[in-house]
């Protein structure tokens, strides 16, 4: 499977998760990151929040995000309302959500690593509570 295709199958497995929890909803914004206007992976929400996902699915203990990609990602969400978050599976692991805040900064952009993500990261159920 080519790396499009497991990101499109990472994100399809996010909204389904969305979907099958009653009151919630989302979709994938197809052509998210290859557009020049800034948008995410997902959008979700319910009637009271509304949540904007970039998704990764790596099998490397790290992800790093460019400082133009987590800069876009709070500038759709301050117009269009939304709370930004960044979900990653680490091979092996579940779902964890991370608020852009506790991202680790580091000198070019953001990181995010599996022992990074288990502490700061929510679980699913924890997101939506």
């Amino acid at each position: 499977m080519n790396l499009k295709s497991k990101g499109i199958n990472a994100e399809r497995e996010i909204i389904h998760m969305f979907w099958q929890k009653e009151g919630w909803s989302a979709v994938r914004v197809a052509g998210s990151g290859s557009s020049r206007y800034p948008s995410p992976d997902i959008l979700a929400g319910n009637k009271i929040r509304k949540l904007a996902i970039e998704s990764k699915i790596l099998s490397e203990d790290k992800k790093y995000f460019s400082n133009e990609n987590i800069m876009q990602l709070k500038a759709f969400c301050n117009i269009f309302g939304a709370e930004p978050w960044v979900a990653i599976k680490f091979k092996g692991h579940d779902w964890l959500f991370i608020s852009l805040e506790d991202l680790e900064k580091t000198e070019n952009g953001y990181t995010a690593s599996i022992s990074l993500a288990s502490r700061r990261g929510l679980l699913f159920e924890e997101l939506i509570k």
